[in-house]
This record gives C-alpha cells, structure tokens and sequence, in this order.
C-alpha cells in the first residue's frame, strides 16, 4: 500500500533514529538549488542547517517538509493545512512569518477577512505587498473561495491556508478551486514525531515507549499538553478542559450555527463511554430524547472537524458479517478522557483495552494523512461475536487484518478473505504501526 513511500520508509528506517525516517524533513535537490529557488521568491531570510532541515517550531512535525517543498519549489497550488485548533498550525504559520517575514492573516479577525473581499481592488493591494499569503483559521470566512480563485489564476501568488473544518464543508463555490489546491493535515502529535524530537537512547527506549503510549493514551497528544513537561496532571487536565469548552463544543456549535452546546457535549460523552464498542445512533438518539436525525448530524460535524475517526464495519456478501454499525474513535484521548473525568492509571482502568484499540487507530490514521495512503480501514464481526479489531483495504482490494492487543498471544483469523495480519501489543506497537500500511 503506498508501496514507494512506505518502501522508502523502510530502506531509510534506523533504530534509535524515528520511526518515520529522515527524508520526510529533507528538502529535494541541493542545499544551493533551494537557497537559490527561495531567493527567487523573495525568500532570502530562509535559513538551512548542514542536514537541510528547516526547524520551523522547536518540536519538529513533519508536515513541514511538506511546507518548506511548496514555499521554495515551483508548484503554484493553493496549500490547505486541515486540522483541529490547537493542533500546532498557527504556531507553524507564525514561526514561518517570522522567519521569512512575512504577515498571518487571521480570519477570526474581521478587518482581516474584509482584505480578502473577491474585488480586484482590493486584491491588487494584497499582492502588491505580499510575495507568500498565510492564512489562519481559513474557514471562519468561506467567501474566500473566490478571492483565492483570483489569487491563483491572475496574480499567481503563492497561499498557505489552514482551517479547523475544511473549507470545503462550508463554501458553495469551493468546487471552482478543483485543480488549483494541494492539502495536508496537522494533527495531534503522532508518536514517530514524539519518538524523532525526543530520540531517547537505547538502553532507554523500551521504557521510553511504554511512557509515552501510557502518557498519549491518559493525557492525548495535543502539543500544549504534551510537550510541556513542567505542567502538573492538573495544569493538563485544565488544558484539555479548556481545548473542550472553547474548540470541541463552542466553537464548533457556533460555526455549525448548531442549537444544542448541551446536546452536543452528551453526544461525545455517550460516544467516549462506548470506546471500543459499535456506537447506535438511535441508542444515542433515543437515551438522550433527541432525534436520530440531529443525532447523526452532530456526530457527522463531529467527524469532519477531527474530533472522531468512524471505523465501518466490513461487508462482504457473506452472511456472517452482521453489524451495520460502526465504531467511533477519538483523535485525542485526553479530550475522550476529559469528557467521562477519568485520568486514573491505565492499570486501573476497565477501559484500558478499548482505550490502547483508540490509540493505535488514531495513530494509524495520522499515518494514512501523511503519506496519502490509498486505504480503507473498517473492522469486523461474525455472528457469534468473533470479531477483527481493524481492515486495512487497499486499492486493488488486498486486505491486512490487525488485532489490537494489550498482550501478546495467540491470534485466530477469522477473516473470509484473503490476507496478511499483524498483531500490535503495548509492547511492539512503534515497530509495527509502520507495518500495517506496507
């Protein structure tokens, strides 16, 4: 699956190096080529180290290849940069016009979105003074799709834009930018990024990974929460409650115009009880007295804003598969253990098998946004209640099956289809992740 990048992932892989290998932060060509293509830009405060790095934030994410690839190389597509608030790409944006000195126009400020008016007067203005266009928080003014269009199509400007909810979901005219954009995501901190910045040594890395999976799995992997190593479990847990109250809930109520804060809250917290399991939206529906419609409707805001990952379950035309539900997944388990108050050791936990399960899909699904991988994920379930934790579908519908495991042990498969498995434990679970998409 992906078989170039992920072949160039293992032939690149070192231990005690990052589980993503080096060349997601290199630029192509020579370092003089590059210094060369961003003088031509404009770009001349663009500063490189001996390995060609571009250090963007002190915690290195790897999107910044990819942005540091757009801003020196000659592709004129507009750049999406898709995420959740508090994911790290304001703090991208704003350390990359510093060093480049450059200007963030920040669409929750209303002078700023009013630069941005589709008339040619006012546009002009725009490029006049700027070489390179950052814009934060893109989605707050949907209009935009049109002053973009001009942007790219008459005064060929460079854009990097990033949003919270994908333009896309907002803007009518969004189709007339078909062409014309590239997209990548900023997600919470994924563990090969974790595992790169840190690089503990060896004889520390075993209990390095077993940290840091119990750390992402109890306080999640939001960079304000988890890089800060001085922040007491309070300081977190206020963090993560903050992060709810102002982007999980009322942000996304206001920009979906939704009618219920309450509502909304009961719906995840519903969803964070069930981790694991096949969520009923009609169970839901029907516990909260509200209807199956607006139910799924909020749950579906919920999935298109980086909040739950769906997981379907896996039809075949056999009669065995029964389920239509589906799983629901957290793309951040401080925010799911914020919402049922729960931050108590693992080892004490019920819930810790269902939570390790959330934890290794999430990171899966980190890694199908970087690499563009061209797969499926569902899980699967027999009459009788055997079951398959996930389904990896390829293009050409080769499949891999995962079981998700806090131990080792045997593993039968009971997939009707052809295919590989992998079996991922507390133990082994940096070192297979990258297996899974191979």
């Amino acid at each position: 699956m992906e078989r170039n990048n992920l072949g160039n992932f293992r032939s690149n892989f070192r231990r005690n190096s990052c589980l993503f290998p080096p060349f997601l932060f290199k630029l192509s060509g020579r370092e003089g080529d590059i210094v060369q293509n961003s003088t031509k830009l404009g770009l001349d405060k663009l500063q490189f180290n001996s390995k060609m790095y571009l250090m963007i934030t002190i915690f290195k994410r790897f999107i910044e290849a990819d942005i540091v690839k757009y801003i020196t190389g000659e592709d004129q597509k507009i750049l999406f940069i898709w995420g959740p608030r508090r994911s790290g790409k304001t703090t991208i944006l704003e350390n990359l016009a510093e060093r480049l000195d450059l200007k963030v126009f920040n669409f929750d400020s209303e002078s700023d979105r009013e630069k941005f008016k589709p008339r040619d007067e006012v546009l002009s203005k725009l490029v006049h003074n700027e070489k390179v266009i950052l814009i934060d928080e893109i989605q707050n003014y949907p209009e935009s799709t049109v002053s973009l269009k001009i942007l790219h199509d008459k005064y060929k400007i460079k854009i990097i834009a990033t949003g919270s909810s994908e333009l896309r979901q907002k803007s009518k005219d969004f189709d007339s930018l078909a062409g014309r954009f590239n997209e990548i995501y900023c997600l919470p901190l994924s563990v090969g990024e974790i595992f790169d910045n840190q690089k503990p040594v060896s004889y520390e890395e075993i209990e390095f990974k077993k940290q840091m999976a119990k750390n992402l799995q109890i306080f999640g992997a939001y960079p304000e929460v988890y890089v800060n190593n001085n922040l007491t479990e309070k300081e977190k847990i206020d963090l993560l409650q903050g992060i709810i109250d102002s982007y999980v809930l009322k942000d996304v109520v206001n920009i979906y115009e939704l009618k219920n804060l309450k509502l909304a809250k009961d719906i995840l917290t519903k969803i964070a009880l069930q981790i694991g399991s096949e969520v009923s939206t009609r169970e839901i529906a029907t516990s909260l007295g509200a209807s199956h419609s607006t139910v799924s409707d909020y749950i579906e805001i919920f999935i298109k804003n980086y909040i739950l990952i769906p997981l379907p379950s896996f039809k075949t035309n056999m009669r065995r598969a029964v389920s239509e539900n589906r799983k629901l997944y957290f793309y951040d388990l401080g925010i799911r253990n914020m919402l049922i108050q729960d931050f108590r050791d693992l080892e004490l936990r019920q819930d810790r098998g269902g939570v390790f399960e959330n934890f290794i899909i999430i990171e899966l699904e980190k890694m199908r946004r970087l690499i563009n991988a061209k797969v499926n994920f569902y899980f699967y379930r027999e009459y009788g209640g055997k079951e398959v934790d996930l389904v990896i579908e390829n293009y050409i519908k080769e499949y891999k099956t995962v079981e998700i495991k806090m131990t080792e042990g045997q593993v039968k498969n009971i997939f009707p289809l052809p295919n590989t498995s992998e079996l991922i434990t507390v133990q082994n679970y940096l070192e297979k992740l990258l297996m899974c998409l191979e």
